[in-house]
């Protein structure tokens, strides 16, 4: 699934390529949405909360979309070819100069934009939002530490203590910190405590405005992660081998966690998996850049 920053960068394309104008094509593919039709409607904006994209209208709706595993939002120029099959093609949203369109997009829903908090309500502060402040920090502290037996890897996962973290960030978290994913979250120090929140914030806001999602601060291909999806490989910091298993977090997309981990640089508990120089990663979606 996406990471935060991924439907960050994608809700500020969107919003300056559709705010202030008038939609000339606006159809929607959903089998919820068929027969409404937006052209005629001006985009007042478009924002990100947490994974959530909300495109807005002069005439008090919203359009919610969820990228899940594998939606995407594309813009175009008129005139130029879409990359994507015609059958996975869930929104157009064409104005005069751009040309918007959304890509499995399994969660989409029209609905007034007072009633926004239906879908984003029960989420802990955006650690992308402009109003974060010191206030939104201790909440997702708070959150964090109210069930001290949760895993750290699983907690950080949780969109209801704070909205943003994904797979990649969960892993490079965990390293960063120095910890395992497994660590009990009651565990941890305050400062680890507070240093996880800080990671999530910084690293997320590191790579909200470029395509590239690094951690290491380096950019080149195969250089831009710590652990994550190098399991079989040596650790950048100490030179053992990166593993590689899943972590069941309780939801029902637990087949599709999996923790990445350093067990020299991570000490904690962890699952017993072999020793295994160039193993390859259970086979999962990962949360790579949207295309646009």
């Amino acid at each position: 699934m996406p990471e935060g920053d991924t439907v960050f960068l994608a809700g500020r394309r969107l919003d300056d390529a559709l705010a202030g104008k008038e939609l000339t094509r606006g159809e929607l593919r959903h089998p919820r949405l068929i027969g409404h039709d937006l052209a005629g409607r001006t985009v007042e904006n478009v924002v990100s909360v947490g994974k959530h994209l909300f495109t807005r209208f002069d005439d008090g709706r919203s359009l919610h979309s969820h990228f899940r595993m594998d939606g995407s939002w594309h813009l175009y120029r008129p005139g130029r070819p879409w990359r994507g099959a015609d059958h996975e093609i869930r929104a157009i949203l064409a104005v005069e100069d751009r040309v918007a369109v959304g890509f499995r997009l399994h969660d989409l829903e029209l609905l007034p934009t007072d009633e926004e908090d239906r879908f984003v309500g029960h989420l802990g502060p955006d650690l992308l939002g402009e109003g974060w402040d010191d206030a939104a920090s201790d909440e997702v502290l708070r959150r964090l530490r109210a069930d001290p037996d949760r895993e750290l890897g699983t907690a950080l996962l949780d969109q209801r203590v704070a909205c943003g973290v994904g797979n990649l960030y969960k892993a490079e978290i965990c390293f960063l910190l120095k910890v395992s994913p497994w660590t009990k979250v009651g565990d941890l120090s305050d400062r680890q405590t507070e240093d996880a929140v800080s990671w999530s914030r910084k690293l997320l806001l590191r790579n909200a405005w470029r395509p590239e999602q690094s951690t290491t601060g380096d950019l080149g291909e195969g250089a831009q992660h710590w652990v994550f999806e190098r399991g079989g490989r040596n650790c950048r910091r100490c030179r053992d081998v990166v593993r590689v298993a899943r972590q069941d977090d309780g939801t029902k997309d637990a087949e599709d966690r999996v923790a990445y981990w350093c067990p020299t640089c991570q000490p904690g508990p962890h699952p017993d998996v072999p020793r295994v120089r160039g193993g390859r990663r259970p086979q999962q979606q990962t949360g790579r850049r949207a295309r646009y």
